[in-house]
């Protein structure tokens, strides 16, 4: 049997002519068309209705077994009208006394009762959809309802909506910095707020913003100490790099001719390096100490705070010898003495990783053969 399913979603029928729904059958179909007409001539659905008889008598006069209905949802949303739909289908499905299978014809006047078309098909297999349009105003609802959706949605909303305001306001801010006489400021810092835009949305970087600031709200939250190590380790970051180029403008200073690069490399690592150190013992310190009060702290971490020793104390001698100001004696004693640091605490940590995660398997296999 072929069930043509005639969708009026925000339930014209029922609201304008009392009529209650699901209505099955020829006669009963009929009689809700006169009553909508009657109501109001104008409604859309009302086309829905007919095109449904009309499917209903072709078919029937070919000898096919066919019956027709008309299912409504609700004015009170998409997800509420939706699963109104659902339950008359069940109805209309429950009320066919038949053994042979049922398929669907849907019957609609538009994209937006057309959304309801995945609940139909989780019910009844469907053999086709007929929208029915005016001729006379074909495709406008489907354009007011795809332009309704556009807006609904919140990124496609920022996506299209945010760049045409910017390209609206170009021509009064013009006006606005021709009057105050800075007509290229105005112009250039919205290019510049337009181009910032595009190249964020292109790069995903809205996205990347709001992770990196829903992790810092989270470790605010949460008592990390990692997100307080971080913000003293920009802050030593960038006292670093002042101290850096304070320490090149003097070597400069100190000396008439022009400095070669590996000279001018070495001022900026020299006084920069002591901060850059601490910076890291902030961060990796502030790090373990939020792995170890989370309980998933691993000896091998402990290593971090000695390779940022290590790895400073090897750039400042290497800096100073450049300086002139160690010799080769020193610079020997420092680079074996950082890579001797660093050796150490590897070996020293992986030796106290084995033999504690041993102590550890022989207490599980202790209280194992206890229990």
């Amino acid at each position: 049997m072929l069930l043509v399913l005639c969708v009026d979603l925000d339930d014209d029928l029922g609201r304008k002519t009392g009529f209650s729904t699901p209505v099955i059958g020829r006669a009963p179909v009929e009689e809700a068309a006169v009553a909508l007409a009657t109501a109001d001539p104008e409604d859309s659905d009302l086309n829905v209705i007919f095109q449904g008889l009309h499917i209903y008598d072709n078919l029937a006069d070919r000898g096919e077994s066919v019956e027709v209905a008309v299912v409504t949802g609700n004015d009170d949303g998409d997800v509420s009208a939706n699963r109104e739909v659902g339950d008359e289908v069940d109805t209309v499905l429950a009320s066919l006394s038949t053994g042979e299978d049922v398929t669907a014809l849907v019957v609609t006047d538009g994209a937006q009762d057309e959304s309801v078309i995945p609940i139909i098909r989780s019910r009844v297999p469907i053999d086709g959809v007929r929208r029915v349009v005016v001729r006379q105003a074909q495709n406008l609802e489907s354009m007011y309802y795809t332009i309704k959706q556009v807006l609904d949605d919140p990124e496609t909303r920022g996506t299209v909506l945010i760049p045409l305001g910017i390209l609206l306001l170009i021509y009064p801010l013009a006006l606005i910095g021709t009057v105050l006489n800075m007509p290229g400021i105005v112009l250039g810092t919205t290019s510049a707020l337009l181009g910032f835009y595009l190249i964020s949305r292109g790069l995903g970087l809205g996205d990347r913003l709001d992770s990196a600031v829903e992790r810092g709200r989270r470790s605010l939250y949460a008592g990390r100490t990692t997100l307080l190590a971080y913000v003293v380790a920009a802050a030593l970051f960038v006292l670093g790099g002042v101290s850096g180029i304070d320490t090149l403008e003097a070597v400069q200073g100190s000396t008439e001719a022009d400095l070669e690069v590996p000279v001018m490399l070495a001022a900026l690592v020299n006084g920069s390096i002591l901060w850059f150190a601490a910076a890291g013992l902030t961060t990796s310190l502030g790090q373990i100490t939020d792995e170890y009060i989370a309980g998933a702290l691993e000896w091998r971490y402990l290593n971090a705070p000695f390779y940022v020793l290590s790895i400073a104390i090897v750039l400042h001698a290497v800096s100073a010898f450049f300086l002139d100001e160690v010799g080769i004696t020193y610079l020997a004693a420092a680079l074996t003495a950082g890579t001797l640091l660093g050796i150490v605490s590897t070996l020293a940590f992986a030796v106290a990783e084995s033999r504690f995660s041993d102590v550890d398997r022989e207490d599980g296999t202790r209280g194992a053969e206890r229990a």
